[in-house]
C-alpha cells in the first residue's frame, strides 16, 4: 500500500473555518501591496482545504509545516486535525500576517515565524527539530523572485521525512518543473471550486 492510499484511511472529518470568520479587509490589502506574493485576491475555498488535507496521515504526524500561513485559512484546519504532541510550524515573509496570526490563533502547538520558506531548515533547527512529516504551501511559484523557488523545493525535500510530502496548490503548472528534480512521485488533483480554479500536488520523498 502506498503512502498516500496509507494516509487516505486515517483521514479526519476537518472543522474548516467559515468565511466570514476570515479578515477578508486585510488580505486584500496585502494583496495589493504584494500581488505576487499572496497570488489570489482572496483566500481558499473550504473546497480546496478539504482537497489539500485529505492525503495527511494525521496520526503519523508530529512535524508540520505551512509556507505563507497568510490570515489562517489552512493554519487553522490544520490544528484542528493534528494531535495534542504536534507542532505547526508557519512561515510567513508578511509580517502582517503573522502578527494577526499572533493575536487571534491562540495555540500552544502553533508556532509563528517571520522569515522565508527558503530557511526551512534552519528555521526547524532553531525549534529543535530535524524534519517534517509534511510541509504545506500556497506561494505563487510562477511569480517569486529568480531562485527563490529552487531553493525553497532543495530545503523543502531536504527536511522532510521519507514517505512524507510537499502539498501545494498552484493556479499554474509551472511549479511542475520545479518538483520534478526532487520528486519523483507526484500525485495531481484539480480543485475547480476556487477563485481561481487551483491544481494541488502531493509530491512524496521516498
Amino acid at each position: 500500500m502506498s503512502t498516500g492510499e496509507t494516509a487516505l484511511k486515517s483521514r479526519r472529518k476537518l472543522r474548516l473555518p467559515k468565511m466570514d470568520n476570515i479578515p477578508l479587509a486585510l488580505f486584500f490589502r496585502e494583496f495589493c501591496k504584494h500581488p505576487t506574493m499572496i497570488g489570489s485576491i482572496i483566500p481558499s475555498s473550504d473546497k480546496l482545504i478539504d482537497k489539500m488535507l485529505s492525503r495527511v496521515d494525521w496520526e503519523a504526524t508530529r512535524v508540520f509545516v505551512e509556507y505563507g500561513p497568510g490570515v489562517g485559512t489552512f493554519t487553522r484546519p490544520i490544528l484542528d486535525c493534528l494531535g495534542p504532541d504536534a507542532t505547526l510550524i508557519a512561515i510567513d515573509t508578511n509580517r502582517d500576517f503573522v502578527r494577526h496570526l499572533e493575536r487571534t490563533v491562540h495555540d500552544p502547538r502553533l508556532i509563528l515565524v517571520h522569515g522565508s520558506a527558503a530557511d526551512v531548515s534552519n528555521i526547524l533547527g532553531r525549534h529543535g527539530f530535524e524534519q517534517a512529516d509534511y510541509v504545506l504551501s500556497g506561494l505563487p511559484f510562477s511569480t517569486l523572485p529568480p531562485g527563490v523557488g529552487p531553493a525553497i523545493m532543495r530545503e523543502t525535500h531536504a527536511v522532510l521525512r521519507p514517505g512524507g510530502a510537499f502539498v501545494i496548490y498552484q493556479y499554474a503548472l509551472k511549479v511542475l518543473a520545479l518538483l520534478k528534480p526532487y520528486f519523483a512521485n507526484i500525485d495531481r488533483d484539480f480543485e475547480p471550486m476556487n477563485i481561481p480554479p487551483a491544481q494541488v500536488f502531493w509530491a512524496w520523498k521516498d
